[in-house]
Protein backbone atom coordinates (compact mmCIF):
# COMPACT_ATOMS: atom_id res chain seq x y z
CA UNK A 1 0.00 0.00 0.00
CA UNK A 2 1.62 3.31 -1.28
CA UNK A 3 1.28 6.45 1.11
CA UNK A 4 -0.32 9.56 0.12
CA UNK A 5 1.79 13.00 0.02
CA UNK A 6 0.26 14.38 3.21
CA UNK A 7 0.38 11.03 5.06
CA UNK A 8 4.55 10.85 4.54
CA UNK A 9 4.32 14.47 5.37
CA UNK A 10 2.22 14.26 9.12
CA UNK A 11 4.50 10.92 9.75
CA UNK A 12 7.66 12.90 9.02
CA UNK A 13 6.07 16.14 11.29
CA UNK A 14 5.53 13.78 13.93
CA UNK A 15 8.82 12.00 13.78
CA UNK A 16 10.68 15.56 14.06
CA UNK A 17 8.29 17.06 16.61
CA UNK A 18 9.43 14.07 18.70
CA UNK A 19 13.04 14.57 18.02
CA UNK A 20 12.61 18.12 18.78
CA UNK A 21 11.06 17.30 22.31
CA UNK A 22 13.87 14.56 22.97
CA UNK A 23 16.25 17.40 22.41
CA UNK A 24 14.30 20.08 24.50
CA UNK A 25 13.86 17.15 26.87
CA UNK A 26 17.27 17.19 27.33
CA UNK A 27 17.97 21.02 27.89
CA UNK A 28 14.91 21.17 30.32
CA UNK A 29 16.67 18.64 32.74
CA UNK A 30 19.90 20.07 32.27
CA UNK A 31 18.22 23.76 33.48
CA UNK A 32 16.09 21.44 36.22
CA UNK A 33 19.47 20.36 37.56
CA UNK A 34 20.62 24.18 38.18
CA UNK A 35 17.19 25.31 39.99
CA UNK A 36 15.80 25.10 43.26
CA UNK A 37 11.95 25.98 43.05
CA UNK A 38 10.14 27.86 45.60
CA UNK A 39 6.50 27.08 46.11
CA UNK A 40 4.63 28.00 48.25
CA UNK A 41 0.89 27.34 49.18
CA UNK A 42 -1.73 29.53 50.57
CA UNK A 43 -4.32 28.04 53.12
CA UNK A 44 -7.10 29.17 51.50
CA UNK A 45 -8.10 31.84 48.84
CA UNK A 46 -9.59 34.15 51.14
CA UNK A 47 -8.09 38.11 50.88
CA UNK A 48 -6.46 36.83 54.09
CA UNK A 49 -5.22 33.89 53.53
CA UNK A 50 -3.67 34.79 50.48
CA UNK A 51 -1.70 38.33 52.01
CA UNK A 52 -0.55 35.86 54.65
CA UNK A 53 0.87 33.52 51.82
CA UNK A 54 2.73 36.59 50.78
CA UNK A 55 4.28 37.04 54.06
CA UNK A 56 5.18 33.91 55.05
CA UNK A 57 7.14 33.95 51.24
CA UNK A 58 8.46 36.93 52.06
CA UNK A 59 9.67 36.29 55.76
CA UNK A 60 11.31 32.76 54.29
CA UNK A 61 13.12 34.46 51.68
CA UNK A 62 14.55 37.44 54.21
CA UNK A 63 16.14 34.39 56.05
CA UNK A 64 16.85 32.65 53.49
CA UNK A 65 18.71 34.75 50.70
CA UNK A 66 21.91 35.89 52.66
CA UNK A 67 22.29 31.78 53.52
CA UNK A 68 22.14 31.18 49.60
CA UNK A 69 24.15 34.62 48.51
CA UNK A 70 27.55 32.29 48.25
CA UNK A 71 26.15 28.95 46.26
CA UNK A 72 27.61 27.66 43.50
CA UNK A 73 25.64 24.67 42.93
CA UNK A 74 22.28 23.34 43.07
CA UNK A 75 23.68 20.96 45.69
CA UNK A 76 25.15 23.32 47.55
CA UNK A 77 22.14 25.47 47.77
CA UNK A 78 20.10 22.01 48.93
CA UNK A 79 22.30 21.30 51.78
CA UNK A 80 22.06 24.64 52.93
CA UNK A 81 18.19 24.36 52.85
CA UNK A 82 18.08 21.26 54.19
CA UNK A 83 20.51 22.14 57.15
CA UNK A 84 18.18 24.92 57.88
CA UNK A 85 14.54 23.40 57.38
CA UNK A 86 13.73 23.68 61.04
CA UNK A 87 14.64 27.60 60.96
CA UNK A 88 12.67 27.95 58.07
CA UNK A 89 9.90 26.15 59.14
CA UNK A 90 9.93 28.03 62.35
CA UNK A 91 10.15 31.18 60.85
CA UNK A 92 7.08 30.99 59.17
CA UNK A 93 5.11 29.32 61.75
CA UNK A 94 5.87 33.12 63.61
CA UNK A 95 4.80 34.63 60.96
CA UNK A 96 1.45 32.72 60.84
CA UNK A 97 1.17 32.80 64.34
CA UNK A 98 0.27 29.24 64.60
CA UNK A 99 2.14 26.68 65.88
CA UNK A 100 2.13 23.60 63.49
CA UNK A 101 0.87 25.45 61.31
CA UNK A 102 3.28 25.19 58.40
CA UNK A 103 4.87 22.37 56.78
CA UNK A 104 8.15 23.12 54.89
CA UNK A 105 9.89 20.33 53.08
CA UNK A 106 12.71 19.89 50.59
CA UNK A 107 11.37 17.81 47.87
CA UNK A 108 11.23 16.39 43.89
CA UNK A 109 7.60 18.84 42.54
CA UNK A 110 5.94 18.34 39.54
CA UNK A 111 5.64 22.60 37.93
CA UNK A 112 3.19 23.42 34.99
CA UNK A 113 5.01 25.43 32.97
CA UNK A 114 4.82 28.81 34.33
CA UNK A 115 5.51 32.37 33.51
CA UNK A 116 7.09 35.22 35.45
CA UNK A 117 7.60 38.57 34.09
CA UNK A 118 10.49 38.60 32.38
CA UNK A 119 11.19 34.72 31.88
CA UNK A 120 9.62 31.30 31.66
CA UNK A 121 10.43 28.03 32.89
CA UNK A 122 9.41 24.66 31.45
CA UNK A 123 6.93 22.05 32.77
CA UNK A 124 8.60 19.34 34.50
CA UNK A 125 10.46 17.93 37.89
CA UNK A 126 12.27 20.40 39.82
CA UNK A 127 13.58 20.09 43.29
CA UNK A 128 11.09 22.57 45.07
CA UNK A 129 11.43 24.12 48.82
CA UNK A 130 7.62 23.80 49.57
CA UNK A 131 5.71 25.54 52.41
CA UNK A 132 1.86 24.66 53.15
CA UNK A 133 0.21 26.84 55.05
CA UNK A 134 -2.63 25.24 56.93
CA UNK A 135 -5.10 23.58 54.36
CA UNK A 136 -3.04 24.60 51.38
CA UNK A 137 -5.95 24.50 49.71
CA UNK A 138 -5.31 28.07 48.57
CA UNK A 139 -3.70 29.82 44.88
CA UNK A 140 0.16 28.95 44.92
CA UNK A 141 2.90 31.41 44.84
CA UNK A 142 5.79 30.14 42.61
CA UNK A 143 9.20 31.32 41.92
CA UNK A 144 13.18 30.64 41.73
CA UNK A 145 15.02 30.22 45.19
CA UNK A 146 18.19 29.19 43.48
CA UNK A 147 19.89 30.84 42.10
CA UNK A 148 17.49 34.01 43.51
CA UNK A 149 15.52 34.62 40.79
CA UNK A 150 12.05 35.75 42.56
CA UNK A 151 13.29 39.20 43.78
CA UNK A 152 16.61 39.67 41.50
CA UNK A 153 14.92 39.57 37.81
CA UNK A 154 12.74 42.44 38.77
CA UNK A 155 14.99 44.33 40.40
CA UNK A 156 18.53 43.54 37.69
CA UNK A 157 18.09 43.54 34.29
CA UNK A 158 20.99 41.08 34.22
CA UNK A 159 20.43 38.55 36.57
CA UNK A 160 19.35 35.59 34.95
CA UNK A 161 23.07 35.67 33.17
CA UNK A 162 24.81 36.68 36.46
CA UNK A 163 22.36 33.83 37.79
CA UNK A 164 25.07 31.04 36.59
CA UNK A 165 22.88 30.04 33.78
CA UNK A 166 24.24 29.25 30.23
CA UNK A 167 23.66 31.53 27.57
CA UNK A 168 21.43 28.59 26.28
CA UNK A 169 19.25 27.86 28.83
CA UNK A 170 19.12 31.50 29.47
CA UNK A 171 17.40 31.78 25.75
CA UNK A 172 15.30 29.09 26.19
CA UNK A 173 13.77 30.76 28.99
CA UNK A 174 13.61 34.50 28.16
CA UNK A 175 12.89 34.17 24.05
CA UNK A 176 10.74 37.64 23.16
CA UNK A 177 8.85 35.92 20.32
CA UNK A 178 6.66 33.47 22.37
CA UNK A 179 8.61 30.84 21.02
CA UNK A 180 9.37 28.99 24.12
CA UNK A 181 5.82 28.53 24.19
CA UNK A 182 5.79 26.34 21.40
CA UNK A 183 8.69 24.91 23.12
CA UNK A 184 7.19 24.19 26.13
CA UNK A 185 4.15 22.61 25.55
CA UNK A 186 5.80 20.23 23.16
CA UNK A 187 7.40 18.88 26.47
CA UNK A 188 4.10 18.83 28.39
CA UNK A 189 3.37 16.64 25.14
CA UNK A 190 5.88 14.34 25.06
CA UNK A 191 5.74 13.61 28.84
CA UNK A 192 1.87 13.14 28.51
CA UNK A 193 3.02 10.52 25.62
CA UNK A 194 5.55 8.96 27.91
CA UNK A 195 2.63 8.90 30.57
CA UNK A 196 0.71 7.04 28.28
CA UNK A 197 3.46 4.07 27.85
CA UNK A 198 3.91 3.94 31.40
Amino acid sequence: MKLKIWELSLIMAVVITILCGFVLNDNRQELSDKLIRLHVLANSDSEEDQAMKLEVRDAVLTVLTPLLADCNSQEEAAEIIGANIETLDKVAEETVGIEDSVTVTLTQEHYPTREYDTFSLPAGEYMSLRIQIGAAAGHNWWCVVFPPLCMEVAEEPNALEASGLTNEEVALITEEDDGYIIKFKALEILDQIRGMFR
